[in-house]
């Protein structure tokens, strides 16, 4: 059974720093390409970023880069997001997704989705 569970959301002052991490299982990480996705109150859901080994390159959103670095541990079945200087604008569910490669995370190729993880930016 695929499954993907997010956790290491919560609430953060502006500026701060978090790390979610995604632990999947029923399939192979290596063999996929695994990125984040954040849906905000009121808003569609967001790619904000993707790896892809196959195509040995990161994507990030715009509005997230040099802040948020993605990572992987094929070993562990684990992506991870590193999250720094948050702003309230942040604030979102986050969602991990796994794509085939060559996809960039499409997320019309993403089978199963976590629960997500809140994550909350305020003072």
């Amino acid at each position: 059974q695929v499954q993907l569970v997010e956790s290491g959301g919560g609430l953060v002052q502006p500026g701060g720093f978090l790390r979610l991490s995604c632990k999947t299982s029923g399939f192979s990480l290596e063999y996929y390409a695994v990125g984040w996705f954040r849906q905000a109150p009121g808003k569609e859901r967001e790619q904000v970023s993707c790896h892809s080994s196959s195509e040995g390159g990161t994507y990030y959103t715009d509005t997230v880069k040099g802040r948020f670095t993605i990572s992987r541990d094929n070993a562990k079945n684990t992506v991870y997001l590193q999250m720094s200087s948050l702003k309230p604008e942040n604030k979102a569910v986050y969602y991990c997704a796994a794509a085939p490669f060559g996809t960039w995370c499409d997320p019309r190729y993403v089978g199963v989705w976590g629960q997500g993880t809140l994550v909350t930016v305020s003072s």
